[in-house]
């Protein structure tokens, strides 16, 4: 076979690679459950969303998730019906995992996701989580010498945010989680959220699909993203994420961080441009190499990879099928 023969085989991947109008059409008759009051609400800061995008990209994705839920239950199911453990099982919930860089918009995802899969009748009750209420607080970050890496894997307690997830996963009656404050930059001291019972969990953060780390025998333990039914890893060029980064500190400063209490109102004192070199800074040294060794090399893990283009709207979608 010639030479040129090899080259112009086409690369073997897991995924099947969507346009924007070829993702759209696959949401099939499936109604749009939200206003455009709902969507605004749900909208991140600095992230721009409207129907149009809920209706082309998170509707068929909603629509796709719904039936994966049935797909696991009926999944189930049969296991249960090989161990002969019938009614075991039953209703465990189905766990979502979505990723993606700081200011990239995941946390708008997670949010439009629960709004929309509440909506099905087969499962009404969806919580969401972050995993910025397993951040280590500010005093262990200080005494481990890590606060100049908040939000990288280390900074995270992650064994107990997979034993979260885990007990969840499991069936318990309550599962609390820390919950964090992005006003005071920290764990906010005595504060619990509950989880009870719920028929979708959605978990968001930058490095939901990190693998799990090997034990002290060196072998390999349960990661987070073990526990994960389907992922969503949120994509886009680290020059366009610098930007958004960039225009929501500047909008940040002049509302949230005007807070008396904010732990970054000291940037509200300062000319904005001083300000704006404190995030040029942060994110040349922190979010942007976090991103580049941690976070973009999980992608590939994602069962579902949303890519957006400068303008925050979706542009292709990457879907695991193998």
């Amino acid at each position: 076979m010639p030479r040129s023969a090899h080259r112009s085989r086409p690369e073997a991947t897991p995924y099947v690679d969507l346009t924007r109008a070829e993702w759209s059409a696959l949401r099939d008759k499936t109604p749009l459950p939200l206003s455009a009051e709902e969507v605004e609400k749900l909208r991140g800061l600095g992230d721009v969303i409207d129907l149009d995008e809920v209706r082309d990209i998170y509707l068929p994705l909603s629509r796709l998730l719904n039936l994966y839920v049935g797909a696991t239950d009926g999944l189930r199911g049969a296991l249960n019906t090989f161990l002969g453990e019938q009614g075991s099982q039953s209703g465990t919930p189905f766990v979502i995992g979505v990723a993606g860089s700081v200011a990239v918009g995941k946390s708008t995802v997670a949010r439009l996701l629960q709004a929309l899969l509440s909506r099905w009748p087969e499962h009404p009750r969806v919580e969401r989580v972050t995993t910025d209420g397993f951040l280590l607080p500010t005093k262990e970050l200080e005494a481990r010498g890590l606060m100049a890496r908040k939000g990288f894997p280390e900074s995270y307690d992650r064994r107990a945010l997979t034993r979260f997830v885990a007990d969840i996963k499991a069936g318990k009656d309550e599962v609390t989680a820390p919950v964090y404050s992005h006003l005071i930059y920290d764990i906010v001291p005595g504060e619990k959220l509950t989880v009870r019972r719920p028929d979708i969990l959605i978990v968001e953060g930058i490095n939901v699909l990190q693998p799990a780390l090997p034990g002290l025998d060196g072998r390999t333990r349960v990661g987070l993203a073990d526990y994960f039914d389907f992922s969503v890893y949120v994509d886009a060029s680290p020059e366009d994420i610098q930007r958004w980064y960039l225009n929501r500190f500047k909008k940040l400063r002049q509302t949230a961080f005007q807070d008396p209490s904010s732990y970054f109102r000291k940037y509200t004192q300062v000319t904005e441009e001083e300000s704006l070199e404190y995030a040029r800074r942060m994110w040349r040294t922190v979010n942007l190499p976090n991103l580049l060794q941690n976070v973009a090399p999980t992608r590939g893990r994602a069962t579902l990879i949303v890519r957006k283009g400068p303008d925050h709207k979706v542009q292709r979608l990457n879907l695991r099928k193998l």
